[in-house]
């Protein structure tokens, strides 16, 4: 059996970080690691190509030679992911999807011929049974949860890791809370299920011994969900685990009450941790209590966010706007919020209510759903009706956007940022792609960019006040040009 393991493509979004990864000549962020996870779970005996079509064309040779097509995609690859499973049909290759998009709407998609949702360790066995006996269903699905200590190691044989600047890998699944707008627990639970220490360090090891040395994204919703779990064993395993190796530095994606753990703080430093993505969603305590985002009340925002920084954690931050208590005042404080806080990657968006949520069940029912959700923050659409008026909430939309992205703002930030920074100590890893980046760098934004005066600015006082810090700044400097692009190509 020929299996072709195709990945729908990445729109050009501020997550992409298409323009920046121009700078170091990658084609992708991240690796699909959700297909090759599943890649590991099929047969051994059926030969298997992956097709990630941010990288490379799904070509009619691909077509030609699959047997079986198995799609998986996000909200965001939706109109990719369509194309894509036509373009199979037409080439007469069965298709089997899942993942997000499709665990959240199989209906929608009549050209998919068997549906293999949830979590594939457990619905994708059944699949590879009745198919084997000539009688697959169209739908398989489960309530249940899989143990992550039986999840394969993926089969990293499948990516040519020279076209990505990190690679994703994953150690627990679920969260604790149950934020309204979040469809996290909708599809894994709030029961945090994590792999076992040694299990993930072995995957951790697989990717050295293949030379890579770039950093690694844990792509955990919740990566501090089960805290005492992370302090007993995995946190000194990967301590331990580190010492002697240059790289691979560690980014993932934690709720804003790791401020209140500086041991966990320590510990994840110690372990190779540099950034954090924080859902901090908004500085007002009515649209908070909302959502049901109580761990973010009762704060100092801010000052949660430099306690987190001062640890030597980047904070990449998640905002929203959008919601029934906002009023047009919440377009300014969020952006005095973001310039104080010093939060260089801000993403905002306009809140959307995805299939599966306590937020679209509600607005279904108030009749206030308009259309599947994009997943999308850079088109300036929603999928719910506001109470403001839209007009009103796109225009202070865009302000926000045209204000924190503006170079002199976003510089400011920076240095904001780096004021209350302490870089990691753990050994880095610089090659050939970094130095002509720093280049790049210099010409686009030193030389023909308009944002040259503050580019310079950056530079000199980075390397006169806190060298430690200057290939951060770069990176940052050239995080700012992928998102002032973006915001002048699809928002604005």
């Amino acid at each position: 059996m020929n299996v072709l393991l195709i990945y729908p493509e990445f729109p050009d979004t501020f997550w992409s970080f298409r323009h920046a990864l121009r700078f170091v000549r990658k084609k992708s962020g991240h690796q699909p690691l959700g297909l090759i996870t599943v890649a590991a779970l099929l047969p051994t005996a059926w030969d298997k190509r992956l097709v990630d079509t941010t990288v490379s064309a799904l070509t009619e040779t691909d077509l030609e030679w699959a047997d079986l097509a198995l799609i998986s995609a996000m909200n965001v690859q939706r109109d990719s992911a369509t194309s894509l499973i036509a373009r199979c049909r037409a080439a007469g290759v069965k298709v089997v999807a899942g993942g997000p998009l499709f665990t959240a709407e199989h209906e929608q998609f009549d050209g998919v011929d068997h549906f293999v949702l949830n979590e594939a360790e457990l619905t994708l066995p059944p699949f590879l049974r009745d198919l084997e006996a000539g009688c697959p269903k169209r739908v398989y699905r489960t309530e249940e949860h899989a143990d992550l200590r039986r999840s394969p190691t993926p089969l990293w044989d499948l990516v040519d890791l020279r076209h990505y600047a990190s690679v994703g890998i994953q150690y627990s699944r679920g969260c604790p809370y149950d934020c309204e707008f979040c469809n996290v627990t909708a599809l894994f639970g709030h029961r945090v299920r994590t792999k076992a220490a040694s299990q993930f360090i072995a995957e951790l090891q697989a990717l050295y011994d293949r030379g890579w040395r770039r950093p690694v994204f844990i792509v955990d919703d919740n990566f501090i969900g089960n805290r005492q779990q992370l302090k007993r064993e995995l946190l000194p395993a990967l301590i331990e685990w580190r010492r002697g190796r240059r790289g691979m530095p560690f980014n993932t994606e934690v709720s804003i009450n790791l401020a209140d753990d500086p041991e966990l703080m320590a510990l994840m430093v110690a372990a190779g941790f540099a950034t954090v993505f924080v859902g901090i969603e908004t500085p007002d305590d009515g649209a908070l209590r909302e959502c049901k985002k109580s761990h973010n009340r009762n704060r100092d925002l801010v000052e949660s966010v430099r306690q987190i920084q001062r640890a030597g954690l980047e904070v990449q931050g998640g905002f929203i706007v959008g919601f029934d208590s906002d009023t047009p005042t919440i377009f300014q404080r969020q952006i005095d919020f973001i310039q104080r806080s010093g939060i260089v990657t801000a993403m905002v968006g306009l809140l959307q209510a995805p299939h599966g949520t306590r937020l679209y069940d509600r607005l279904k029912r108030e009749g206030r759903l308009r259309r599947e959700m994009s997943g999308d923050n850079a088109d300036g659409s929603t999928n719910i009706v506001p109470r403001m008026p839209m007009p009103t909430l796109r225009e202070g939309y865009q302000h926000v956007l045209g204000h924190i992205y503006a170079p002199r703002h976003y510089y400011a930030r920076i240095r904001t940022f780096l004021k209350e920074y302490e870089p990691p100590r753990f050994a880095a890893h610089y090659d050939l792609s970094d130095v002509l980046a720093l280049c790049r760098s210099v010409y686009h934004l030193g030389i023909i960019g308009n944002e040259r005066r503050h580019y310079w600015s950056l530079v000199f006082s980075t390397l006169f006040v806190r060298p430690r810090s200057f290939a951060m700044a770069i990176r940052l400097a050239i995080y700012g040009f992928h998102f002032r692009r973006i915001c002048e190509l699809h928002v604005r």
